[in-house]
């Protein structure tokens, strides 16, 4: 069992996800494009393949990226609603900070 709180956890996972340029590019991108297939990123980015599959694989598991069927790849797009929750995660802790250092 952890001593942390869910919140925290869920945190440090998106904080996580986004801790990588190439994770931060495919995000842009996706926000540009609506979605797109694991090809058109590797045109896009300068990294293998395997590389831009391991980058998808961490904003999945962080909930930040969904994906679905497009025979024959996967379609890959932002999911609105994880990524709403860790933007109000992520500026909440920001302004808690910065609250906390006035005085």
């Amino acid at each position: 069992m952890s001593d942390y709180k869910d919140t925290d956890i869920k945190l440090a996972r998106y904080s996580k996800a986004l801790a990588h340029p190439a994770r931060i590019a495919i995000l842009s991108h996706l926000n540009r494009v609506g979605n797109c297939m694991c090809k058109d990123l590797v045109e896009l980015l300068p990294v293998s393949q395997a590389t831009v599959s391991q980058h998808l694989k961490e904003l999945i598991d962080s909930g930040l990226v969904k994906t679905s069927r497009k025979p024959p790849a996967n379609l890959f797009t932002i999911n609105s609603k994880e990524w709403n929750e860790a933007r109000e995660m992520i500026t909440g802790l920001l302004n808690s900070v910065v609250q906390s250092g006035k005085s």
